[in-house]
């Protein structure tokens, strides 16, 4: 079975809305870090919004190693409406979210990954169906967005791997368990 990986970026406190903001450093740990997340994974779920903001950046970018991968691979977009904007390989999700990626955890393949999008991420997170979240933590109290923990019901993890950039940035790796 395939698994799921919610990766995100957070502040110390949490804060998941606008990474830019407060991710003022990126250093060649945190490259090699989501160069191997992205290499296991062949698909993305992306929320609406995320979708929105990234087809209108990503496909004229040339930061690597991000750059490739999300413009090739294959993304589910969780959203009740057309996608207004084109980009290659999306497709939007129709009905449950949940329903949809136990269904994709079931098919062949590698990876499932779960990128910026801090709503659906909490949808699954909530429904038991992430096996895995990747977390790049800023040195930095950011105070105020949305954070990607807030309304979850209790969920218990175990840690895989855990190392700190030569920049300061957290890499952590938990397991879900149950």
């Amino acid at each position: 079975m395939r698994k799921v990986v919610v990766y995100e970026l957070l502040s110390l406190d949490g804060v998941a809305e606008e990474p830019s903001a407060f991710f003022v450093g990126w250093d060649e740990a945190m490259d090699a870090n989501l160069g191997a997340v992205i290499a296991a994974q062949d698909c993305v779920i992306l929320g609406r919004r995320s979708y929105e903001e990234w087809a209108g950046f990503w496909p004229g970018s040339d930061m690597e190693p991000f750059a490739t991968f999300i413009n090739g691979v294959a993304k589910y977009v969780a959203t009740s409406a057309p996608l207004d904007r084109e980009w290659a390989n999306a497709t939007a999700i129709d009905g449950d979210l949940a329903g949809f990626v136990r269904d994709l955890r079931s098919q062949p393949g590698a990876d499932i990954g779960v990128h910026a999008s801090i709503s659906v991420a909490r949808a699954l997170l909530t429904a038991g169906v992430v096996d895995e979240l990747r977390l790049v933590i800023a040195p930095v109290i950011a105070g105020s967005g949305r954070r990607l923990l807030d309304g979850l019901p209790a969920i218990r993890l175990e840690p895989i791997r855990n190392a700190t950039s030569p920049a300061g940035y957290l890499l952590t790796d938990y397991r879900v368990i149950g």
